[in-house]
């Protein structure tokens, strides 16, 4: 793990040669820089493997839900880092620059998206009692919410790629900008309930009583369990780090510094999707969420066992 984060962080750097751009070619980049060409086949390699690795875990553990999330981030950032790998060798072109920020800025919102179903399924292992909205209301919520940010900057995006201006261009990104900061909202919102209810399952301070045999009743905290929600918590803390470096971005404009600087995408953006997308497929939810079995005990009602054995199945 050490060494990857070495290499990693020798990579983001920006090659000797690329630091001795002429200023013409600096102004013909559409970038302000010519990207990295290790720093793209090093993503490309890194997504490529999490992408494989989510499909063919979505089939051995038949938890479909993670194709149009996990997997489809995968795809999505495929497609980005190739239009920027294009772009280390055709720097002036227009259309792997259009490719690669409109794909990057996509792709980890169905990521966020898997976070969300997690956490239902969290809540529903745990005790519903526990938090301010049942695990249904989770995904009929946040989903929705979900779809509207990735439509929001689809559209930024499509106006951005399309414009003849730079007037265009900027209209473009405020779309984008506006998209990334309901997005941004909701990842708030959404960590605040989470930590409300671990707060509450951990001081045992439901927000409702359930009855004694009601399945939403305070249930134990096996250790897969925990591990699961360290590495929820993990993924959402790196992809509102990338949230805030995206709002930043555009709100500095196409030709901004943070816009222009390499290094900056490559970690806040590049490194911190990586890490949210390998966490599950470490600490995967087929076997993190699986229900354990156990054996009847003070917390476990004949209603409970009836739901773990037909979970377990």
């Amino acid at each position: 793990m050490n060494s990857t984060i070495s290499l990693l962080s020798q990579l983001v750097t920006r090659d000797s040669d690329e630091s001795q751009m002429t200023d013409i070619e600096l102004d013909n980049a559409q970038y302000g820089y010519i990207p990295s060409e290790s720093v793209a086949i090093l993503f490309l390699v890194l997504y490529g493997i999490s992408t494989v690795l989510h499909i063919g875990q979505s089939f051995y553990f038949r938890l479909w839900w993670l194709l149009p999330t996990a997997a489809l981030c995968g795809v999505g950032e495929l497609v980005g880092w190739g239009g920027r790998l294009w772009s280390s060798f055709s720097p002036r072109e227009d259309t792997p620059f259009i490719i690669q920020i409109s794909t990057t800025i996509l792709a980890p919102t169905p990521l966020l998206a898997a976070s969300f179903m997690i956490m239902s399924r969290l809540i529903q292992r745990l005790g519903s009692s526990y938090s301010w909205l049942t695990p249904s209301w989770y995904t009929r919520i946040f989903l929705p919410c979900d779809i509207i940010a990735l439509v929001v900057q689809g559209v930024g995006g499509g106006i951005a790629s399309s414009a003849d201006d730079q007037a265009g261009a900027e209209q473009g990104a405020q779309v984008m900008l506006g998209g990334i900061g309901f997005q941004f909202a909701v990842i708030i919102i959404f960590s605040i309930l989470a930590l409300d209810f671990t707060t509450r399952y951990l001081l045992d301070r439901p927000v409702r009583r359930a009855d004694s045999s009601s399945t939403s009743s305070r249930k134990p905290m096996t250790p897969r369990l925990k591990v699961m929600s360290i590495a929820l918590g993990f993924s959402t803390v790196v992809l509102f780090i990338r949230s805030v470096y995206r709002l930043i971005e555009l709100n500095d404009g196409w030709n901004g510094r943070i816009i222009e600087t390499e290094v900056y995408f490559n970690v806040l953006d590049g490194g911190m999707v990586v890490l949210a997308i390998f966490t599950l497929n470490f600490i995967h939810p087929g076997v993190f969420l699986n229900a354990e079995p156990q054996l009847p005990s003070a917390y476990t009602s004949p209603s409970e066992i009836k739901l773990r054995s037909q979970e377990s199945v």
